[in-house]
Order: C-alpha cells, then sequence, then structure tokens
C-alpha cells in the first residue's frame, strides 16, 4: 500500500500525512514556502511539482525510504469531528467545484434521488434550501458508505480521520506530532521549532488557505444545530475513534476544542493494531 496521502518537502525537511479537512491547503502552501519562499500560485493540490508527493511516481520511493526510515519530522492534523463533517457537506455536496461542476459528477443527484438531500443554487445565493434538514440526510449517506460502502465506497473527505493516519501507521511510519487544527499556530509552531528548513517561516505572516471558500453556501446556524439526537448517534457509530483518541468532547457539539492532549503512544498502538 505504500504511504498514501502523504507529503513531504523536496529538501525532506518534514513530512506531512495529509487529512483532508484539516487545513491541509494551508498546510501544504506552508511546506512550499519554507523549501522556496514562495507559494504555490493556486490550489496546493494541484501542484505537480515543488513538493513530493505520493501520487507521484517520481517521489515515491523518496517518501517511502524517508518514511520508513525516520529521517524527517513527521506529523498531521485532526479537527473535531462535527465541524469536519459539516464542512465536508458544504464544500463537497452543496458547493460548485474549483471546474464549475458538481463534486463527483453524479453525487448530488444520486443524494437528491435516495436520500432527499437538496443543496440550493448558486443562482439563489444558496438561500433556497433547508441546511439542517440536508445535511442531517446527508449524515445518513455519509454513515451508510463507511459502514456498508453503499451507494459508494466512502469518500476521502468523509472517512474517519483515524482511517486515513492509521495507513502511515500501518505501513511503517511513526508520527512525532499530531496536532488540532483548532490550536493551528501553536502545532505549525511546534512543527517548524523541530525542523531546518531552507526558507525561515513567519508563520504570523501566512495566510490561511481555504480553497473551499466562496463557491459554495455559508453555514447559517451554529455547529451544534445540525446535530439532534439521531445526528449524535451516526457520528458516535463512525467517528467514535477520532473522538476518543484525539480527544474531542462528543456529548457536546457546540465544544469545538480538545479536551486534553493527544498522546501519541495511544494513537500509534490503537491504529497500528
Amino acid at each position: 500500500m505504500g504511504f498514501p496521502g502523504t507529503w513531504m518537502t523536496e529538501s525532506e525537511s518534514m513530512v506531512y500525512r495529509v487529512v483532508p479537512k484539516c487545513a491541509c491547503s494551508t498546510i501544504g502552501q506552508v511546506m512550499h514556502y519554507s523549501d522556496h519562499g514562495r507559494f504555490y500560485d493556486g490550489d496546493i493540490h494541484d501542484a505537480a511539482d515543488g513538493l513530493h508527493k505520493w501520487s507521484r511516481e517520481d517521489s515515491q520511493p523518496l517518501i517511502e525510504a524517508n518514511v520508513r526510515g525516520h529521517r524527517s519530522f513527521a506529523f498531521t492534523a485532526v479537527r473535531n469531528p462535527y465541524s469536519r463533517i459539516l464542512s465536508s457537506f458544504f464544500d463537497k455536496i452543496c458547493g460548485v467545484q474549483r471546474n464549475g461542476k458538481r463534486y463527483r459528477g453524479n453525487l448530488v443527484p444520486l443524494l437528491a434521488q435516495r436520500y432527499g438531500v437538496t443543496t440550493g443554487t448558486p443562482e439563489a445565493d444558496f438561500a433556497d434550501f433547508d441546511q439542517i434538514a440536508s445535511f442531517r440526510r446527508f449524515l445518513l449517506f455519509a454513515r451508510d458508505t463507511i459502514r456498508w460502502k453503499k451507494p459508494m465506497e466512502p469518500d476521502i473527505h468523509w472517512s474517519a480521520m483515524s482511517s486515513h493516519i492509521a495507513t502511515f501507521i500501518a505501513n511503517g511510519g511513526r508520527y512525532d506530532l499530531v496536532f488540532p487544527i483548532e490550536r493551528f499556530e501553536e502545532g505549525m509552531h511546534a512543527v517548524l521549532d523541530r525542523v531546518a528548513t531552507p526558507v525561515k517561516v513567519d508563520l504570523a505572516a501566512i495566510p490561511r488557505f481555504n480553497e473551499s471558500e466562496g463557491h459554495g453556501p455559508k453555514r447559517a446556524h451554529p455547529v451544534e444545530a445540525y446535530f439532534d439526537d439521531l445526528s449524535r448517534h451516526l457520528m458516535w457509530e463512525i467517528y467514535k475513534r477520532d473522538f476518543q483518541l484525539f480527544r474531542y468532547d462528543f456529548d457536546n457539539p457546540a465544544s469545538h476544542m480538545p479536551t486534553g492532549p493527544i498522546d501519541l503512544d495511544e494513537v500509534h498502538k490503537k491504529l497500528g493494531e
């Protein structure tokens, strides 16, 4: 399997396991800047050079040798499961993508037909649908894809964070840090303080690269409004390990911050089993 979803700076100063919807655009741009003194012009996910990625065949042997030898600082980032799945819904289901089309072609029509999900229209400024009702129906679909892989395989944007993070461990990698994006500056400072980069990074001057912003509806309600008892039951069913390992408060969707520090030994033990 190797190390899917893994990025590495060309200088091999650091290795990052991408977790979708967890500030990966900003982290990737920080990595690019730390080597080249400039940001990638465009979405960092589209970059075919300037950053080693497992998706590039020429990068794979370099990443594999580095990770198996633990030659560089390796890290990843996580996010509150409640806000992460909401972000996935508004970006990937409701939003119009960078290519001007809906995500994954026939996905939205499938959701409308089988689950009654509506997404609104750009022409109406996305004000013409019930965000809460549609999100709860989408969450049922997300559970079905993760639990039974029906009506499709689970998408990387709503697959559990622990599943993404586990592949790195299972194939011989070890993390030096896993940090919550709710404490982004603290977490990235901890990374940059531990590595030597060709270009010094002033983290305070780095913009936030939110590539999903502006092409879909804005969330109209606080996070907790989207989760009734049934929704929370579904969240526990599919993200129980994320809540437990990364110390997020399942009982209170309004509580966005982690309840305690992430135990790296526990992460490696539980996800390496």
